[in-house]
């Protein structure tokens, strides 16, 4: 396939890009700046320059894709205190796509998240995303895509860990290393006994592929390879690596994190492996932690 893949020079999209060419695909990657154009080139992906607001220029890509994934998202933006406007764009981005691919048959995968069901429950791949909670916006994007099935996209909803490891992560475990070193704790919220799903880039960019290659439309996919880290764990490995006590705190030591670090989120993968013989086989964050990726 010749595919379409927005985000392509960031964190997930980074790891996408070498997985879809590895397997034979062709790679068509937006990019935003020179350095994004360049990486892309560099991995062996031909290139677009633009970005999300650039509707004309997505729709002809997508329309001259054979598909597509959609991973970028205006996350400055979102962190700076208007996530609503960033899941606003992302979700105009998707009917842009949709549009394109009517009447194809042609596959369309989005990159969504898990932090929508913080219920402290064991969430499964047909639960449906509460609006209300922090990233809940995302939600809509979701419901956006997978509508498009009606429309003969083959659609699917990748719902992210919000815990995706890796050396080289510059996201919100790299994030909160950084502040456990700032600050000289390494803190945890309440007891501890929350949880965060985790899954590892590679399996990540993996699970990527195998829905754009095989999902069926209206499929929604959990990126989980491990249910739910208790984030006491977290803050122990964090605090072992840089000489540090795990100490409860509140919520806004970790500044705009602190909500998202509180929230306890647990997420079963069995639909997502079974339909598409997923299997994880990076390292599980702990161990990521502790081989020092995080420094």
């Amino acid at each position: 396939m010749r595919v379409f893949v927005t985000g392509a020079s960031g964190w997930i999209g980074s790891a996408v890009v070498p997985e879809l060419i590895g397997a034979g695909h062709g790679v068509v990657g937006l990019a935003r700046s020179d350095e994004s154009a360049a990486a892309l080139a560099q991995a062996g992906a031909e290139f677009v320059r633009g970005s999300l607001d650039d509707l004309d220029t997505l729709a002809a890509t997508a329309a001259d894709a054979d598909g597509v994934i959609h991973l970028a998202f205006k996350h400055e933006e979102a962190f700076s205190g208007n996530f609503e406007a960033a899941a606003e764009a992302d979700r105009r981005a998707i009917e842009t796509f949709g549009a394109a691919l009517a009447g194809s048959g042609r596959p369309l995968v989005i990159a969504s998240g898990l932090a929508g069901h913080a219920t402290g429950e064991v969430i499964a791949e047909d639960d449906a995303p509460d609006p209300d909670a922090p990233a809940g916006h995302r939600a809509l994007s979701e419901r956006t895509a997978l509508a498009l099935a009606s429309s003969d996209v083959r659609a699917a909803s990748v719902r992210l860990a919000p815990t995706v490891h890796g050396a080289g992560d510059h996201g919100f475990v790299a994030t909160l290393v950084e502040i456990a070193r700032a600050q000289g704790v390494s803190g945890y919220v309440g007891d501890g006994s929350n949880h965060w799903p985790a899954v590892h880039r590679s399996d990540a960019a993996h699970l990527f592929r195998l829905a754009l290659e095989d999902a069926p439309a209206g499929s929604v996919l959990h990126a989980a390879a491990e249910e739910g880290v208790p984030t006491r764990d977290i803050a122990e490995a964090i605090g072992g690596r840089l000489g540090l006590e795990p100490t409860a705190v509140a919520p806004d030591h970790f500044g705009w994190l602190g909500t998202f670090f509180g929230l306890d989120i647990r997420a079963s993968s069995a639909r997502t492996r079974e339909l598409l013989d997923w299997q994880p086989a990076g390292p599980g964050l702990i161990d990521d932690l502790d081989s020092g990726s995080y420094g």
